[in-house]
């Protein structure tokens, strides 16, 4: 990969990046250091109390739409729990949240590997495509009876069968994950919303319909956001995980809601995007690969109606993605690409990480500040930040997961 140069000033934030083959391209950025009153941010208590909740409050508004509280309390049933799961190598839990009412609410299914040796574990924890069943051949995992898109392995008429279980296991390669000393997490996507526009009338969305006659709507993407910190809430509950170490991971559209997911619940200790693209990782005014109304146009769901004023029009955003990643601060986060994968925006996935950076510097972490973009297949893992574009297309690989494993040991061991 031809080495990206660029040179960074803010006054208002103008970047000048160049490329061999690419075109000079001018982006009019906000930095994420400059408060709404025009103070520049320089001390930790101001970036907490003043400039994060400023940005907080305005990508909600703007983009993902506002979600609901967290439910008083949430009804738990762990209905399965094995000691010698993937023929001895794990413990495997099943856990079905609800949330109580007149007629409790079932609102996921959580499927959960832990090493044997370790306790509490570290957990990695992700939305899923496909069901539970399609993370592993595992025949005790409970076979989702949800909606699944059309190209769904295994599905006939958009439910899984039998044949869907390990459709996808290549994703998560969970035992290589358990011999690292970490565990594995996760909730189909489904569960919390379908992956398909209805004008917000199914999923959780249903149990809020307040929150959707109103331009910052309950987005699908905020709804994704919102299951992933109801597994915290478990979490925090169960001995054997560490909730204190929880990376919050996603590839591509789950990458998405990863980022918002870690942005939004302090709690997650990490946060992981893998190819997350535009309305992720990927800065959106640099209008590569995913713009807005591609984003917006194909799939009317994922982000709050507000969001869709900029289509064609992003450089009328008071804000991009370096500002959401600066919210996860100082928390580690990794950022994942593929060089085969233009449509994710590579350099403005990267971009985007380094534009994080003063923030980081602000607590001490030096992050992407003095980085330059990196080659193809040679990972750049710091303390705080991290980042690797590697050959092939669109997926997460055991490379990526590799990667994301010696980053987890760089930052927690």
């Amino acid at each position: 990969m031809r080495l990206l140069f660029f040179t960074i000033f803010f006054t208002g934030m103008f970047f000048n990046l160049t490329a061999q083959n690419r075109k000079s391209v001018e982006l009019n950025l906000l930095d994420p250091l400059l408060s709404e009153n025009g103070i520049k941010i320089t001390k930790i208590e101001e970036w907490e109390s003043v400039r994060r909740p400023e940005i907080l409050e305005m990508v909600k508004k703007l983009m993902y739409g506002i979600s609901p509280e967290a439910p008083h309390e949430l009804k738990i049933i762990v209905f399965d729990q094995s000691e010698n799961a993937l023929k001895g190598k794990a413990i495997r839990k099943q856990v079905a949240v609800y949330i109580p009412g007149k007629t409790d609410y079932h609102l996921l299914d959580l499927l959960i590997y832990l090493p044997k040796n370790i306790k509490p574990a570290p957990v990695f924890l992700g939305l899923n495509f496909q069901g539970n069943h399609a993370v592993n051949s595992d025949p005790k995992i409970r076979l989702s009876d949800k909606w699944v898109w059309i190209g769904a392995g295994g599905s006939i008429k958009n439910h899984p069968t039998e044949k869907s279980r390990g459709a996808v296991s290549s994703r998560w390669p969970i035992e290589m994950i358990l011999e690292k000393g970490y565990g594995v997490a996760t909730v189909y996507a489904g569960d919390l919303d379908p992956d398909y526009f209805d004008d917000f009338k199914n999923g959780i969305h249903a149990l809020y319909p307040e929150l959707q006659n109103r331009e910052d709507n309950f987005s699908t993407m905020g709804a994704w956001a919102w299951g992933l910190s109801r597994c915290m809430d478990y979490f925090e509950t169960d001995e054997d995980i560490d909730s204190e170490k929880i990376a919050v991971l996603g590839f591509s559209r789950m990458g998405k809601a990863a980022i918002w997911a870690g942005a939004k619940d302090q709690r997650f200790g990490m946060v992981i995007s893998n190819e997350s693209g535009g309305g992720g990782a990927a800065l959106s005014k640099r209008k590569v690969g995913e713009d807005l109304a591609r984003l917006n146009n194909g799939n009317k769901h994922w982000f709050s109606k507000k969001f869709k004023e900029f289509n064609l029009n992003e450089e009328k955003l008071p804000f991009d993605q370096h500002m959401v990643l600066s919210l996860i601060a100082p928390r580690p986060v990794y950022i994942a690409s593929a060089e085969g994968d233009p449509g994710s925006d590579p350099e403005g996935e990267f971009l985007s990480a380094k534009l994080a950076s003063p923030i980081y510097n602000l607590f001490g972490i030096e992050a992407f500040t003095t980085t330059q973009f990196p080659e193809i297949n040679q990972p750049i893992l710091k303390k705080g930040m991290g980042y690797h574009i590697r050959s092939g297309t669109h997926d997460i690989t055991k490379y990526d997961w590799e990667q994301f494993l010696k980053f987890a040991d760089l930052n927690w061991k």
